[in-house]
């Protein structure tokens, strides 16, 4: 399998196959995507935001607004990559139906990492509006650039989740991943509260997770915190999405094709 050689045509045709199948469930899929970031923004910035008033030099709704954003695009990616392409993988046989076409197993995986981005980038935009609104961003002039950030965290989440997908025996075997990988990263990334609180080992160890590179990127682009080494946040979070592509190709093919 040489999973260099990529037909982008392909690959857009099973990108599109999955935008018009969300197309008629997107109100239902925007609201639990939405919705819980909403309440913590309303919940936390506002309410405990009234206690903390300034954390790391900023007001606490606008700390809060861009890690909220980036554990977003990190959840969207996730579910998107265990729960729906497994019920595309084993559940419908879609993915089986789609190989009996030209298209190969790795045009799936880079269509579905694809579209797990672009999932965080629709749910994240919806949540960067009401920050917006809710006074959690500082700098308009920098501010769009974090929607890109957004796509890029969605690819580097995308790609693991694929991977766990690929050797998933049911729904079941998620709740690993998100009890050893995604729930610790919300809550040791610097979603709610600066890393220099942690103790220096856990600071060394969040630096290896994508969640805190993302929320490095974002958060002094939507406040006045200064952006410090950004192409070392980027390399970290191409690094994920790149490897885990090639990761969740060569075991969905090991699965299906084998």
């Amino acid at each position: 399998m040489n999973v260099f050689n990529l037909a982008p045509a392909r690959v857009a045709a099973v990108w599109r196959r999955n935008f018009l199948v969300w197309k008629k469930l997107a109100g239902v899929s925007m609201l639990g995507n939405f919705g819980d970031p909403f309440l913590y923004l309303l919940g936390l910035g506002y309410g405990l935001g009234h206690y903390i008033g300034d954390m790391g030099g900023i007001p606490y709704m606008a700390f809060l607004a861009s890690g909220i954003l980036c554990s977003s695009a990190m959840n969207t990616a996730t579910f998107e990559g265990l729960y729906s392409a497994f019920t595309r993988m084993n559940q419908q046989g879609t993915w089986e139906s789609i190989l009996a076409t030209p298209i190969r197993i790795q045009e799936i995986i880079a269509a579905e990492q694809i579209w797990a981005a672009t999932k965080s980038l629709i749910s994240g935009a919806a949540i960067f509006i009401v920050a917006g609104l809710l006074g959690g961003i500082q700098q308009w002039d920098s501010a769009l650039l974090a929607l890109p950030v957004i796509f890029l965290t969605g690819l580097a989440f995308a790609g693991p989740a694929l991977a766990i997908c690929a050797i998933a025996p049911s729904y079941d075997f998620f709740l690993y991943y998100f009890t050893l990988a995604i729930t610790p990263m919300f809550l040791f990334c610097g979603v709610f509260y600066p890393l220099d609180t942690l103790p220096a080992t856990a600071q060394i160890m969040a630096q290896a997770l994508p969640l805190t590179h993302a929320v490095a990127l974002i958060r002094p682009l939507l406040t006045d915190m200064p952006l410090t080494m950004p192409w070392l946040h980027v390399t970290v979070l191409a690094a994920y999405a790149i490897s885990g592509f090639f990761l969740a190709a060569h075991l969905a093919a090991r699965r299906l094709l084998h």
